[in-house]
């Protein structure tokens, strides 16, 4: 009887035991437990995280092939930002008045010229240059602040951002307008000397100085490249439109100030320094006094006028 009930609880507890650990296994053999704990590719969703390796990130995939919808544009060409700059010069409202200005003031001058001087070819060539000096340089300055008097800097940029390339794009056409003006003159000069010579009945005077000419043709390119030094400084169209007029006019009044305004004068007048360049005959210290009013007058405000430029906030 001791044997037998002490053997019966044994029955029990092993019969205990083996449904403790029959739901043990069955809990830990369930199928949702092992597709969660040992399964890598149960289901294609889980397949496709773990055993692809191709990116699957926002950039549009088809098959193995993956196309980057997020590269960057190509830049534009700068011979296409030249091109618009070069066709804003002239194909606006102030350009195309300017323009027509400049040509008629041209024709005026020299045939004005050549009736009260006479047929001298050096002369009429050098009256194109009223309407130049005076001309040219605005018309840059409009070219440069233009921008930012319209208010399309903004769309500008956007389509550029790099804007030294725009900044320099718009230098460019004014400079080249210059020398094709120039040319035009002489163009000009040529017939109308010939003309007056035979109305006039007196022979003609063709001798031109080569040095001079490239002299005055270069002048011409200072002074232009002043107005655009000083646009893109101040970035406002009547202000340096009226420092670029109003300058002869004030150093015309320093050098009257005596000895020590007369240097001054002579060292950073631009108009004054280009005078040797005009004649053809430049000395050491006629080039040194040009490349000191250069500098004062071209080359500072075109550096810091870039550098406001590049810097500027667009609104």
């Amino acid at each position: 009887m001791t044997t037998d009930d002490t053997a019966a609880p044994k029955t029990t507890d092993d019969t205990a035991a083996s449904e403790t650990a029959g739901v043990t296994m069955n809990k830990t053999a369930t199928p949702e437990t092992e597709d969660v704990t040992t399964s890598k590719t149960a289901t294609p969703e889980t397949a496709g995280v773990t055993m692809d390796d191709t990116p699957t990130d926002d950039v549009g995939t088809i098959g193995s092939k993956t196309a980057d919808i997020r590269r960057a544009p190509a830049p534009i060409p700068f011979h296409r930002l030249l091109a618009v700059e070069t066709r804003k010069l002239f194909d606006t409202r102030s350009g195309k008045i300017m323009t027509g200005i400049l040509v008629a003031l041209t024709l005026a001058s020299v045939i004005g010229r050549g009736v009260v001087s006479g047929p001298q070819l050096h002369a009429l060539v050098g009256a194109a240059g009223i309407g130049f000096g005076t001309l040219l340089p605005v018309l840059a300055i409009l070219t440069v602040t233009g921008e930012w008097s319209h208010r399309t800097a903004l769309t500008t940029f956007a389509l550029e951002p790099r804007r030294w390339r725009v900044s320099a794009a718009k230098c460019l056409p004014p400079l080249v307008t210059t020398v094709a003006a120039s040319l035009l003159a002489m163009l000009v000069a040529v017939p109308v000397t010939a003309v007056v010579a035979g109305v006039q009945g007196v022979p003609a005077t063709w001798d031109v100085d080569p040095l001079a000419l490239l002299g005055w043709t270069g002048t011409g390119v200072l002074v232009v490249a002043e107005g655009l030094a000083v646009g893109m400084l101040l970035l406002n169209a009547p202000a340096a439109i009226v420092i670029c007029l109003s300058t002869p006019v004030l150093w015309s009044a320093v050098s009257g100030l005596g000895a020590t305004g007369e240097v001054l004068a002579e060292w950073f007048d631009l108009n004054t320094t280009t005078d040797a360049l005009m004649a053809g005959d430049m000395t050491g210290g006629d080039a040194a006094r040009l490349a000191v009013s250069m500098i004062f007058w071209i080359v500072i405000p075109m550096t810091a006028g870039v550098m406001r430029v590049t810097r500027k906030e667009v609104t």
